[in-house]
């Protein structure tokens, strides 16, 4: 299958509910928030691992040729770069063997008595990911199911954070010129798509239980090297009558208002091939997506 040959623009909203989407390990694993706003972020880091572990139970393991995840863990542990290095031979086996280089990027661990190393941009790039609205966090505290020591009768405690819900967006670029170096294709951007939808869906550890994705836009250009930018901030996050932020407790709170996003895909038609949206049927838009 051929390299990509055309720019694309994602636009993916999920919420989470209960939970902590992104702990800070340097802030007691805390939610990350934003000071002035009060908004929840979460990196890109969490929502590439997110596509990379449901593309791993997919079959992207390792145990068939050409089809395996090159940043990974085993048996709970993350690999070192020196050890994936052994998986592969040259730049060629690189991209072709490991799905995440191809739509990420990666660096390689030098290999062979030049000590060739390979450093690639990806062409999926995503910004920092925010909540559309301030969020609430709450701070929770219990014990353990063990206790400390064998035949102590004290359990041990734990705390932890999570925030009460959140309507979290990401803004991503696909970028047809990376591609040719990474060798991207069709194939590889319709795995990621399944991939951000039914991964983020599927988190259902402790800490993660109460992901649901929402929205998922992927527009396709016909200009070369031209994308609009800014989709999240052509959005706005509508609360619906007599509900204050911290009352938001689910999707049906609130109405997301589409028109300046709708607005801007209009006025830009002549320069979009497609647009592809996939919706969650309890999302309630002011008006539906414009597609072409």
């Amino acid at each position: 299958m051929s390299t990509i040959s055309h720019r694309s623009e994602l636009l993916f909203l999920y919420d989470c509910k209960n939970c902590n989407p992104n702990g800070d390990p340097n802030n007691g694993n805390q939610p990350r928030l934003h000071e002035a706003t009060r908004t929840c972020l979460v990196t890109d880091v969490r929502l590439k691992r997110t596509i990379r572990d449901y593309l791993m139970e997919k079959g992207y393991d390792g145990s068939t040729p050409d089809k395996d995840i090159f940043i990974r863990d085993e048996d709970g542990q993350p690999v070192t770069g020196a050890k994936r290095s052994e998986s592969y031979e040259d730049k060629e086996e690189f991209t072709r063997k490991f799905i995440d280089v191809r739509l990420f990027g990666g660096v390689s661990a030098p290999k062979g008595k030049k000590k060739m190393s390979f450093n690639l941009t990806g062409p999926v790039q995503f910004g920092m990911g925010t909540s559309l609205h301030p969020v609430e966090m709450n701070y929770l505290k219990g014990t353990g199911a063990f206790a400390t020591t064998e035949g102590a009768q004290q359990k041990t405690f734990r705390e932890e954070y999570n925030i009460t819900y959140g309507l979290i967006g990401f803004h991503g670029v696909i970028n047809e010129q990376a591609a040719r170096h990474t060798g991207t294709t069709d194939e590889d951007i319709s795995e990621l798509m399944e991939a951000i939808w039914a991964g983020t869906k599927g988190l259902l550890s402790r800490s993660k239980k109460g992901h649901m994705p929402r929205l998922l836009v992927k527009i396709d250009y016909s200009e070369p090297m031209f994308f609009i930018g800014d989709l999240l901030e052509r959005l706005a996050f509508q609360n619906q009558e007599n509900i204050d932020f911290k009352e938001v407790t689910d999707v049906t709170d609130y109405v997301l208002d589409t028109t300046t996003l709708n607005r801007v895909l209009a006025e830009n038609a002549d320069r979009i091939a497609a647009v592809h949206v996939r919706q969650d049927d309890r999302l309630q838009l002011s008006a539906p997506i414009f597609t072409k």
